[in-house]
């Protein structure tokens, strides 16, 4: 199953893109054996300026028909790591050949990102900068490929 960090917008050099791409790079690897064939970071960014209706829009149609969309979402629902990486090894498991977890633009989703979504998550109720939670969805699938391989990466209580 191939699994994608879809973002939109672009991120400028710094420390939070080298940081995303580093557990992008470090998580290729440890999924490949477990069976996520390919792992990679996609930015999305339409030409001129395009609201959220039309950036959901944008999006949806980049992506391969029957992609199990994970959206995050300030309404979404609150998971662990352990349950994240359960939802991925079921989907690969079944047969899924794509997974894409979805970070929207400044302004959020259109409905239409949510409505069909394989999963709608968010990252607690406190609000985020949009690149720190490209850091922080990036180090999900990194521990969630973790946990998975049984790696001493996640500690649990």
């Amino acid at each position: 199953m191939k699994l994608t960090l879809g973002v939109v917008g672009r991120l400028r050099a710094g420390p939070e893109k080298d940081l995303a791409s580093d557990y992008i790079t470090r998580a290729a690897p440890l999924g490949r054996g477990l069976g996520f064939s390919k792992i990679e970071l996609t930015e999305f960014h339409p030409k001129g300026k395009a609201d959220k209706t039309a950036m959901t829009c944008h999006v949806l149609d980049a992506l391969p028909v029957g992609t199990m969309r994970i959206v995050l979402d300030e309404r979404g629902k609150d998971i662990s790591s352990t349950e994240f990486a359960r939802l991925l090894a079921r989907w690969r498991d079944e047969g899924a050949s794509h997974a894409a977890l979805l970070i929207g633009g400044a302004d959020g989703w259109g409905g239409q990102m949510r409505d069909g979504a394989a999963a709608v998550l968010r990252f607690g109720s406190w609000t985020w900068p949009h690149r720190l939670v490209r850091v922080m969805a990036a180090e999900q699938i990194y521990r969630g490929l973790s946990i998975l391989a049984q790696s001493p990466y996640h500690r649990e209580d």
